[in-house]
């Protein structure tokens, strides 16, 4: 397999790899909403629900956007190893683990792997400020029996 990219860069890798160029993730505290739902029977009591937000409806959308037309849906079968580079938009102190949700499962729901339950492996960086933030994701399928 060859490695595709989101954004079009040309330059090979090994096979089983996957680089990508990504928009700034947001963080788990604003991509996740919890909202109020009415319980059954009519009740005073109130269930929640924890929804998607707005910006993560957002991210979900921009990352799906840019992978569309690439064929990796589904490329990813295997057991995987993620690498994450954080490119910050301003120099700002972040968490950056609180990054990852939002970013693994819009690659799921891309299509890039089936579940981000196939991740055996994940390395985060904190890299340069670039205006905007961006991630580079470098996903690689690991060998049979490795895990």
């Amino acid at each position: 397999m060859r490695e595709r990219r989101a954004t079009g860069d040309s330059h090979d890798t090994a096979p089983g790899v996957l680089r990508l160029t990504l928009p700034w993730p947001p963080s788990v505290n604003n991509a996740w909403r919890t909202v109020p739902v009415p319980v059954r029977g009519g009740g005073p009591r109130r269930g929640f629900r924890v929804v998607l937000s707005r910006e993560g409806r957002a991210f979900r959308r921009d990352v799906v956007a840019r992978l569309s037309g690439r064929r990796c849906a589904g490329c990813l079968t295997g057991r995987l190893s993620v690498s994450v580079d954080l490119h910050p938009p301003t120099r700002r102190p972040i968490d950056i683990d609180n990054r990852l949700k939002a970013l693994l499962d819009a690659l799921q729901h891309a299509g890039v792997y089936r579940d981000d339950g196939q991740i055996d492996e994940i390395a985060v960086y904190r890299r340069g400020i670039r205006k905007g933030g961006l991630a580079v994701v470098r996903i690689e399928e690991l060998c049979d029996g490795t895990s």
